[in-house]
């Protein structure tokens, strides 16, 4: 009796402490007591307790608890599953999310729709979308948080078409929309460049009387998405609120990727600068290319005192990587603080791209070495087999795929084989490309888009027309839609001589309406070397 009193005093004392240092508290008092003790509490306490931990993301804890719960106790409700679904996420374990979606079925707590709702939600985590969406159809009843779980999973997974329909289904079923469904609307409008559905969507926020407040930020996205900046200028401009910095951000962010500086510094020095827009301006000036503009942002933020932070260093590297000042780049890199697997990653990629595969490996070999403590990631991984390709390092790239596996037990994922085809069709290696290709679907790995790719370059290389043929069957079968595909082909079709086909494949993309996709141009970069004269002069 007196350790609950004095549990409760100082529950009470700690009252007006921030809420998380009163979880983190009630977790530790909780964890000092045996099992057998808290078996004696009820099961609202303990999903309490569950709960906690899981917002705490302290995923181990959570599970050993339900583990104990479920072998002393017969009364586990939804409320007790629920945050578990979210532990097996947390814990990227799929035999685990199996087992527990079998126990809900065995106790009967499977059919309750936040329940259900988070099934989906596990299952989409595990790029399962099938298993979400027969949940999804399975339920009798649905309310507005099933239905926008669904169109997030849809988004989720680069299916915008889908999610509109979802949203589609919602007006025919005539579901309320909420915030979150209007906001997942516009990312779908976005996505899809869909201006006439975007508006009608920015229509039924008005009419709806709706808060611009909650979806300014998600209009002013929108529009800057769909190349329409004057529009979200127009939606900044009429918020009669206060603008938050997200609001700020956001129109930064767009006003820098529509190529609109004026109106984006202008912003600027409305408020003061904060990391996270100057790091959105960067990143947009890495996509345009720019280095003039993000060589004023990089002035900003050292007169501003931001060139501490971590992640802005490693969008700033990015950035003259991508603008071709690799000096700058590799200058940025050596001052960075706290380098995180991020900032040797971008380096690491900046020598690749620039066609420097042995320096790229040098560096990789330094991070391994974890004098940093800092470990690669699938990423990094991706990152040095790009350079071994850009440099033809055919057996450095087979050193580190087998790395990949044997000593940091990472799954190599269909981009990693995707680019080791690369490298191995480059090489004239057609044949042990083919012979990677079957070792990857024994291991379980579907061939992605990447892989088929990779795979017809490889025969385009190399005059394999069987092969050729087959990996252009597949690749059209994943995306018949895209311009990109059919000019690949083409490509093939003309180095084996097949004219006639070349032909045939310009017919099918004219009935389609495709057309060649136009490449990326340096001419932003020397625009930038003449204001830097005029800058400078």
């Amino acid at each position: 009796m007196a350790r609950v009193c004095g549990l409760v005093t100082s529950v009470h004392f700690h009252a007006r402490r921030p809420k998380t240092r009163i979880l983190n508290f009630a977790c530790n008092v909780h964890s000092q007591y045996s099992f057998d003790e808290l078996l004696d509490r009820d099961l609202y306490s303990l999903n309490s307790l569950i709960a906690s931990y899981v917002r705490n993301s302290d995923a181990i804890d959570a599970w050993d608890l339900f583990r104990q719960m479920r072998c002393l106790r017969s009364d586990l409700d939804a409320y007790t599953f629920t945050p578990i679904l979210n532990v097996c996420s947390m814990l990227s374990d799929p035999d685990r999310g199996n087992q527990v979606h079998g126990l809900l079925i065995k106790t009967g707590t499977h059919t309750g729709i936040v329940t259900q709702t988070a099934l989906m939600d596990m299952y989409s985590k595990f790029d399962r979308l099938g298993d979400s969406l027969r949940i999804f159809e399975e339920m009798k009843f649905k309310d507005v948080v099933t239905w926008n779980a669904m169109a997030s999973n849809f988004l989720q997974h680069g299916l915008a078409s889908d999610a509109l329909g979802v949203f589609e289904a919602m007006r025919r079923e005539r579901i309320e929309f909420s915030e979150f469904t209007l906001c997942s609307m516009l990312k779908t409008c976005a996505s899809l460049k869909a201006l006439k559905q975007g508006k009608q969507v920015h229509g039924l926020v008005v009419l709806m009387g709706r808060d611009l407040v909650v979806l300014g930020t998600a209009l002013i996205d929108f529009y800057s998405s769909v190349e329409h900046i004057d529009d979200a200028v127009k939606v900044f401009s009429s918020l009669n609120c206060r603008k938050d910095d997200a609001m700020h951000n956001s129109l930064i962010s767009g006003c820098i990727r529509n190529q609109r500086y004026k109106e984006a510094f202008s912003i600027m020095c409305m408020v003061k600068p904060n990391v996270i827009a100057l790091t959105i301006a960067l990143a947009a000036c890495s996509e345009n290319s720019d280095l003039w503009t993000g060589k004023q942002i990089h002035c900003v933020a050292i007169r501003q005192g931001f060139t501490f932070d971590t992640q802005l260093c490693n969008v700033l590297l990015d950035m003259y990587a991508k603008c071709g000042k690799l000096l700058h780049a590799r200058a940025l890199f050596d001052g960075i603080c706290n380098k995180d697997v991020i900032s040797w990653t971008s380096m690491i990629d900046a020598y690749g791209s620039h066609g420097h595969g042995l320096e790229s490996l040098v560096l990789f070999r330094k991070m391994r070495e974890g004098v940093t403590g800092v470990l690669p990631n699938s990423v990094t991984f991706l990152a040095v087999l790009s350079a071994c390709g850009h440099s033809g390092l055919v057996e450095q790239g087979r050193e580190c795929l087998i790395l990949v596996r044997e000593k940091y037990g990472l799954e190599p994922g269909p981009e990693h084989y995707a680019c080791f085809i690369d490298i191995l069709g480059r090489a004239g290696k057609i044949d042990e490309a083919w012979c990677l290709f079957h070792n990857m679907i024994k291991q379980g790995t579907r061939p992605t888009v990447a892989v088929w790719t990779a795979l017809l370059n490889a025969c385009t290389l190399n005059l394999d027309v069987t092969k050729g043929e087959f990996a252009a069957k597949n690749l059209l079968k994943l995306e018949s839609d895209k311009s990109s595909n059919y000019v690949l082909l083409s490509n093939f079709y003309a180095a084996i001589g097949r004219w006639d086909s070349v032909d045939e494949l310009r017919n099918i993309m004219r009935m389609k309406g495709l057309t060649k996709e136009t490449g990326n141009s340096w001419i932003s970069i020397l625009r930038c070397h003449e204001r830097e004269k005029k800058l400078f002069a």
